[in-house]
């Protein structure tokens, strides 16, 4: 089966991107397909390079970073949620002329559409957060 997966939900606040990662990993480990990973709201807070929990918290945006790259994931980070929120890719700190990029590598930042694009083509569409 296909899935697409939306992410609502910031790592140092909620519990949607642990509970995504965790039903991510169990559709792969079950042979499912993941179509498009779409973060959106504080949910692009995971794609972040620069934020780093204390060191008795696990690192999400790590461990989503490692399992995007692993599995070679359409991972899509609303952008203008993202350039509200401070997380950049080199090309929009250029247009906006901000000091520094943050976009992990492994993700994209693109538009609303490509979550819709990401519900056509997958069979279930799974939201975490709100």
């Amino acid at each position: 089966m296909k899935f697409a997966l939306a992410v609502y939900g910031a790592p140092a606040n909620s519990q949607a991107p642990q509970s995504a990662l965790h039903f991510a990993r169990a559709l792969v480990a079950q042979g499912h397909e993941i179509v498009r990973l779409f973060f959106y709201q504080d949910g692009v807070n995971t794609a972040t390079a620069i934020a780093w929990p204390p060191q008795d918290e696990s690192n999400l945006s790590e461990q989503w970073q490692q399992f995007v790259q692993a599995h070679n994931l359409d991972a899509v980070v609303c952008i203008a949620a993202a350039l509200r929120r401070g997380v950049v890719d080199q090309t929009e700190a250029e247009r906006y002329q901000l000091p520094a990029h943050n976009l992990r590598k492994g993700y994209e930042l693109s538009g609303l559409g490509q979550l819709l694009d990401g519900a056509l083509m997958a069979d279930r569409l799974i939201t975490f957060g709100a």
